[in-house]
């Protein structure tokens, strides 16, 4: 663990100087240029060092910058040849007609760049703005249970992925989804929204837990025959959860995803494996009866549902990540920092460098009389403690 925090330590390190060295490079240009010119015979030339820093400047600098590293090099060149350049006249000038269109055309460069960064900020926006509306961050507090949800992007600066949770207070209870659909971008979009809004309506009308996963097939296989969705790899892998109100108990419908993982009081952790494995939904290979499996979901006891974008992180080695492994004999205060720690962790399992998006999505049956939201406290390891 300390060798992968000091290889992001030297990765962000590193970062950091190539940045400061291409924000020093036209000056080094320039000097660079000048004392070529001087220490070296009238026959050679150092215009192209001069005519470099301006369009180096161009895709990196502001545009004031831009135009001033152009009238930097414009103006070294002058008085390079003013002080010791035995040259005819006419070839200052077409050195220095030389830099002028060069300038220009880095700042042409520049603009064009800047257009195109606003244009880009302006599509993440658009696609965090759609992606929110789409999947919701749920309360934190629901049914009389403790919430926490977190989409953890692959990629820095995505916001748009094909992970879901989603959770309904319902008169059956809390019922709860997370899914991974196959695939990624707009695409996997369309999916996430017609599972999450087949979701919310089946929650509420549906009176068992395999009925909203019929329900959910069911809404897939209408997208699919419209040709919403791609009729042989549009599945999506997910698990369905209900927490009756006043009962403790946890009911299951898995279809090819993640097992759960429950998380005791006392650090012990459980992973709820089906006792029928069933295909994902969308597979469109025929139809079985979904069977939910049962639970006991004891006061202090967290839920915690999550998808592949956890449990196939890979470090350096290949070896991939176990969250029941990591998670036995720990003690978290709340879901919210179960899932902090969780994000943390699978960054040093990684080393920073994950390739899959994950949706993580944490539930706790309240204990009597604890607060809605309690402060968050350093993770205690029951080994240490």
């Amino acid at each position: 663990m300390w060798k992968r925090l000091k290889r992001r330590g030297r990765h962000a390190e590193g970062g950091t100087r190539s940045r400061r060295f291409v924000r020093m490079l036209p000056a080094l240009m320039i000097l660079g240029g000048l004392v070529f010119d001087l220490l070296t015979p009238p026959v050679f030339t150092a215009i192209p060092l001069f005519v470099a820093a301006p369009l180096i400047a161009a895709p990196f600098f502001s545009l004031r910058s831009t135009i001033g590293t152009g009238i930097a090099s414009m103006v070294a060149v002058t008085l390079l040849r003013w002080y010791s350049n035995p040259l005819p006249l006419v070839v200052p000038l077409i050195e220095l007609l030389t830099l002028a269109t060069v300038s220009v055309l880095a700042v042409v460069i520049n603009t064009v760049v800047r257009r195109g960064n606003e244009q880009l900020a302006s599509a993440r926006v658009i696609a965090e703005t759609a992606m929110r509306a789409v999947l919701p961050k749920p309360s934190d507090r629901i049914g009389g249970l403790h919430v926490a949800a977190r989409y953890e992007a692959a990629q820095a600066d995505e916001f748009v992925g094909g992970d879901l949770f989603a959770v309904a207070d319902t008169p059956q209870g809390v019922r709860l989804v997370v899914g991974d659909v196959r695939g990624k971008g707009l695409d996997a979009v369309e999916s996430v929204a017609v599972v999450i809004g087949a979701f919310r309506e089946a929650a509420e009308q549906e009176r068992s837990l395999e009925g909203v996963a019929q329900r959910l097939e069911r809404a897939l296989a209408r997208e699919g025959a419209r040709g919403g969705l791609d009729a042989v790899e549009g599945f999506i892998t997910a698990v369905l959860a209900e927490i009756p109100s006043g009962v403790s108990r946890v009911r299951i419908v898995n279809r090819g995803h993640p097992e759960p993982i429950l998380l005791h009081p006392d650090g012990a952790v459980e992973v709820l494996g089906s006792t029928v494995p069933a295909l994902p939904l969308g597979m469109d290979l025929g139809v079985w009866p979904d069977r939910a499996d049962e639970w006991d979901l004891p006061t202090g006891t967290t839920l915690l549902l999550y998808t592949d974008g956890l449990s196939e992180a890979r470090n350096a080695d290949g070896v991939f990540y176990d969250p029941a492994a990591r998670l036995r004999g720990r003690i978290f205060p709340g879901p919210e920092e179960l899932l902090s720690a969780l994000t943390d962790d699978v960054r040093l399992h990684t080393g920073g460098e994950t390739t899959d998006d994950m949706a993580l999505l944490a539930v706790v049956r309240p204990a009597e009389g604890q607060p809605d939201r309690r402060r968050t406290v350093k993770i205690v390891g029951l080994e240490t403690a």
